[in-house]
């Protein structure tokens, strides 16, 4: 290598080391700035449901204070503190009224929309899901309204959801890495429309970065249509997946209609293979899960091992269901455990 070329690599790399400080500096000041005023904001909101509890006993009290604040805020201090915006300090210290509870991870609009969650137990899932999955604004709103909140916790007991609403998603076995259903709106694919499943496969390789938001922690993308050869036959997998956290491979077949044996029986061979010609040292038994639109709960139950662990049926959605949809799902489900459960006692 030649004395320029030597000196155009040593550029290159004092360049790119000087680029890292100042984008680590850029972003300590960005989020400290953010919390400041996060944390300004938290108090404006106290000082004003202060004093409206000490002037309570006036009717309208509350009304004349925010617009009287809000004009001489603006005058002051310019745009941003309209009444709106100095309800919505008053409904965030309400809502995060420990001031050691919040967190510099998130910004002023994660708040906002968290403070619109009522519910003690999901704000608090959101919170907590916000901050370990590193959320953006989008990314929340997403959760929220794809009810992801219900969909871990209308299935389990009482002591599981306040547990999910104190540690988040956490995931200790593998049925903790499947939802059911699958939310799948941001494919922007008509329900009732004429669907391949080359083409359902297309979609979510299109939007990868939304459908792995939509599996959930720790997964990275592997390949799509994973060919595997057995005897001079050729078999495909539709999607496959690693899982950091639970330390195995995911696989995914998309099923257009509803599941059938032969579905899961192939479904079995895929995690056959992995588990036999994959696995590393330390990992975990791959999981796989059949991807369909209409579920058969009888053909599932029957064609799978009594204590299986390793594979799973689940709806996707091509829409946001309604939570009372949602409710009526899961509980029709839970229910028909339960029955099961009597049965075999």
């Amino acid at each position: 290598m030649s004395n320029d070329q030597e000196l155009v690599v040593m550029n290159s790399q004092l360049y790119d080391s000087i680029k890292d400080i100042l984008d680590i500096a850029k972003n300590k000041v960005t989020k400290a700035v953010n919390f400041a005023m996060v944390d300004a904001y938290w108090n404006i909101g106290r000082m004003i449901v202060e004093e409206e509890q000490n002037g309570q006993d006036r009717a309208g009290y509350g009304e004349q204070l925010l617009k009287e604040l809000s004009q001489k805020l603006t005058k002051e201090f310019g745009r941003g503190l309209s009444v709106t915006n100095l309800k919505n300090m008053r409904l965030f210290y309400n809502a995060f009224q420990k001031r050691q509870t919040l967190s510099d991870e998130l910004s002023w609009s994660h708040y906002l929309l968290l403070t619109k969650i009522t519910e003690l137990d999901k704000r608090s899932f959101y919170f907590k899901e916000a901050i370990e999955s590193k959320w953006s604004v989008r990314e929340l709103e997403r959760q929220i309204s794809s009810l992801l909140f219900e969909r871990l916790t209308l299935s389990k007991d009482k002591e599981g959801v306040l547990t999910i609403a104190k540690k988040g998603h956490e995931i200790a076995e593998p049925k903790d890495l499947v939802k059911d259903p699958y939310v799948l709106e941001f494919l922007n694919l008509k329900q009732n429309a004429a669907l391949y499943e080359k083409d359902l496969e297309s979609a979510l390789i299109e939007h990868l970065e939304e459908f792995l938001l939509e599996l959930g922690k720790g997964f990275c993308f592997v390949s799509r249509q994973q060919r595997i050869t057995l005897d001079g036959d050729h078999f495909y997998i539709d999607l496959v997946f690693y899982n950091r956290i639970a330390k195995c491979f995911v696989l995914i077949d998309l099923k257009v209609g509803k599941l059938s044996y032969q579905d899961i029986g192939q479904m079995q061979m895929y995690t056959n293979y992995y588990k036999r010609t994959q696995m590393m040292e330390g990992e975990n038994e791959p999981i796989g899960i059949l991807l369909c639109s209409d579920k058969n709960d009888a053909v599932v139950k029957f064609t799978l091992p009594e204590e299986n662990n390793q594979i799973f049926a689940s709806k996707y959605k091509l829409y946001l269901p309604t939570e009372e949809e949602l409710k009526s799902e899961i509980m029709r489900e839970r229910d028909m455990i339960e029955v099961e459960k009597k049965i075999n006692e």
